[in-house]
């Protein structure tokens, strides 16, 4: 695969659309973190979901744009034009990022070093916009290979990615959310592709699951899913003819989101699932255009309508057709067996349109209450339970506030709490003789616990406990000892036995977490 990859295209397409002046950095923001950030912001330290004022902080002449996925893909499209005026086959990963086929460029002009120029001289030429080139086998490789501006030798692909980070399997821009998965391994020692790699696929399948055998592959080298793939029956194309024309993006959208809907639920009756979408258009002036559009996940019905939105508003915006368009036509290019997918579990077999009616419910709630009073939590990076925690108004980008990968001392260990007061519960620990427990500076405790009270209630008997656990982080801004302290207490006539995280600050103990 021959991939050209447009960087930070987001901070691109955001300047062009407001005709900003280079020479100053600039930053793309979505729920108030960074998205994307040009060359010169992240010379000034501005990094990938850092929040707007930490960004502004460190760079104060930043210029932020917010996030728009519209503008990004019409934007784009010139750029996917001009690369298919050089090679044929073009597929758009996501705006930013075209892949064809290596051969037919590399063959034409005599080599895959001189097609690598002449499509970077081609896109500069005609859009003025930068881009790297990079050639492997695979598509997964390839990107890697445009980030670094190389051509892998075709069978070197295995070596290519072997000294590359186990990290670079967590790719959420590409539809590969693998945050947990890279997790688990690098506490497991596995810190490179090639170490991952290393290990059988069916002793991937049995400890980590169907998505790692999927990460195993691409970590080998080998193509993102089995070469074992059907072309979809003629029939599931879906044909909508327009009258009047359709010139306007608000009507074209309309079109799309019924077009959508029925390509979707013809590929589900057959069992299928779509993961390249063709998109073809036809004026009454006798002009056609297609594009492909190609997605690591398998395309719902939201998703279809999305890309159809986004390519005819590249068409009519900035091609500048000469008339509407009378004819869309989407062709599902690419299907995969609907079987093979990972259902969830509270889903079940309609989980596309579950999610589109939860979508909807939450939505309308949010214009009842306002934007804030709809949110979901994404876990995160911190040391204490609720610093791992970021409520995100529903429909913004689920970034979690801190990255989980990061070195975290003191961090509490799994499992983690399943509750976590908002304001955290007064509580009293002592010993048998009645006198309050402490912790010394040696970090262990004055006495043995025997009995917990809770927010001021009669106080319970402590069946077992485990602790201390001194975490005395950010000493310069909290002065003071501070532990933790595990503990399970008797069942009494009014409360069930319950399992506590206790936390000691200043001499007074709190209740951090239950462990229901």
């Amino acid at each position: 695969m021959l991939v050209v990859w447009c960087p930070d295209w987001p901070v691109t397409a955001a300047s062009a659309a407001a005709a900003h002046l280079p020479g100053r950095p600039v930053a793309v923001v979505t729920g108030n973190l960074v998205v994307a950030a040009s060359a010169l912001a992240r010379a000034e330290g501005v990094r990938r979901g850092m929040r707007r004022r930490e960004a502004q902080g460190r760079c104060p002449d930043l210029v932020v744009f917010p996030d728009d996925p519209d503008r990004d893909a019409r934007l784009f499209e010139p750029v996917a034009a001009a690369v298919e005026e050089l090679a044929v086959g073009v597929e758009i990963i996501r705006p930013g990022v075209v892949a064809v086929p290596a051969r037919g460029p590399a063959g034409y002009f005599g080599g895959e070093e001189a097609a690598a120029e002449r499509l970077i001289d081609q896109v500069a030429a005609r859009t003025g916009a930068e881009c790297q080139v990079g050639v492997a086998d695979g598509l997964f490789a390839a990107i890697l290979a445009a980030h670094r501006g190389l051509l892998v030798v075709p069978g070197g692909t295995p070596e290519f990615l072997a000294p590359l980070s186990i990290r670079e399997l967590h790719r959420p821009a590409e539809g590969q959310d693998r945050a947990e998965l890279v997790d688990l391994l690098r506490r497991l020692g596995i810190r490179t592709l090639g170490a991952f790699a290393e290990l059988g696929e069916r002793d991937v399948s049995a400890r980590f699951g169907a998505d790692a055998v999927l990460a195993h592959r691409l970590a080998s080298g080998r193509e993102e899913r089995p070469p074992a793939r059907r072309r979809p029956p003629p029939e599931l194309t879906v044909t909508e003819s327009l009258d009047p024309p359709v010139d306007r993006v608000d009507a074209a959208a309309f079109v799309a989101r019924a077009l959508a809907e029925r390509l979707h639920s013809g590929l589900a009756a057959h069992g299928l699932a779509c993961t390249r979408l063709g998109i073809h258009a036809a004026t009454g002036a006798g002009e056609e255009r297609e594009r492909v559009w190609r997605c690591a996940e398998p395309l719902t019905p939201t998703g279809i309508a999305d890309r159809v939105r986004w390519q005819l508003d590249g068409w009519l915006r900035d091609t500048a057709l000469s008339a509407g368009v009378t004819v869309l036509r989407l062709d599902p290019v690419e299907v995969i067996e609907g079987t093979t997918l990972q259902l969830d579990l509270w889903r079940g077999e309609g989980r596309a349109e579950a999610d589109e009616r939860a979508g909807r419910a939450m939505v309308h709630v949010q214009g009842l209450l306002g934007p804030d009073g709809v949110v979901t939590a994404v876990l995160g990076g911190g040391r204490t339970p609720a610093e791992r925690v970021r409520l995100v108004p529903w429909g913004d980008e689920r970034t979690p506030a801190a990255d989980p990968a990061a070195p975290w001392p003191g961090v509490l260990p799994s499992p983690s709490p399943a509750t976590v007061p908002t304001t955290p519960l007064p509580a009293a620990v002592t010993d048998r003789a009645g006198r309050p427990v402490s912790v010394t500076a040696r970090h262990e405790l004055t006495e043995p616990p025997a009995r917990v009270s809770l927010d001021g209630r009669p106080p319970r008997p402590v069946i077992a406990w485990a602790g201390p656990w001194s975490t005395d982080d950010r000493w310069w801004t909290t002065p003071g000892r501070r532990a933790r302290l595990q503990v399970l207490l008797e069942e009494s006539e009014e409360d069930t036995a319950a399992a506590l995280l206790l936390t000691l600050t200043d001499e007074k103990w709190t209740v951090e977490g239950m462990y229901d």
